[in-house]
């Protein structure tokens, strides 16, 4: 059995056979992948002679890097969601437009319904039609544009005529001919209006 000699208690290392003394480094230097090795120091010698200072400038520079990454991965996400919900409302609002027509019609037949006899249960079918249709829309977040006493905006209104009223201001809107309906900012179709003047 070998005896082992005890490390001497001022500070100093053990003597260590010089064929030794690089061999762990050497080993692990022969396990770690080629691209790895080409920036690694060999030995304790070229560790304490790399600067920090280019080290903290690469390692800055790599942070600076991933943080803008990160950044352009958000903004990217940001967009394709946006972009999404763009399409998503353009459809909408596409669908929509075809269904109005019919909307108007039933709004036109209520308006001159029966009150009596089988007439008036016909037209009660109708209106439950009329209000699903409705609560469809608003499901979809289509709403109506205020238009009746409202004054008259281009954006979302359309004039059929200008009158002279003298109940009402200029500009002001005496009567909604067809209602107008809006998805969000989007203009669905304009509300035609008659205006004072």
């Amino acid at each position: 059995m070998k005896e082992e000699k005890p490390i001497p208690e001022t500070g100093e290392q053990p003597e260590t056979n010089p064929s030794q003394g690089d061999e762990p480094v050497e080993a692990a230097r022969r396990e770690l992948p080629a691209e790895i090795l080409e920036d690694t120091p060999a030995s304790q010698a070229d560790l304490e002679s790399v600067d920090l200072t280019l080290l903290q400038a690469q390692a800055s520079e790599y942070l600076d890097g991933w943080q803008r990454s990160r950044a352009e991965f958000s903004n990217y996400k940001k967009r394709v969601d946006k972009e999404a919900e763009d399409a998503r409302a353009r459809i909408t609002a596409e669908l929509v437009a075809h269904f109005l027509p019919v909307l108007d019609d039933l709004e036109r037949a209520l308006k001159d319904r029966p009150l009596q006899g089988d007439g008036a249960r016909w037209a009660e079918g109708i209106e439950l039609i009329y209000r699903k249709l409705v609560a469809l829309l608003d499901a979809e977040g289509i709403e109506t544009i205020p238009a009746n006493g409202q004054r008259f905006d281009p954006m979302v209104h359309e004039a059929l005529t200008l009158e002279d009223s003298e109940q009402h201001d200029e500009g002001m809107v005496i009567e909604v001919i067809q209602q107008g309906y809006r998805l969000g900012d989007r203009v669905l179709r304009p509300a035609l209006v008659r205006v004072a003047k």
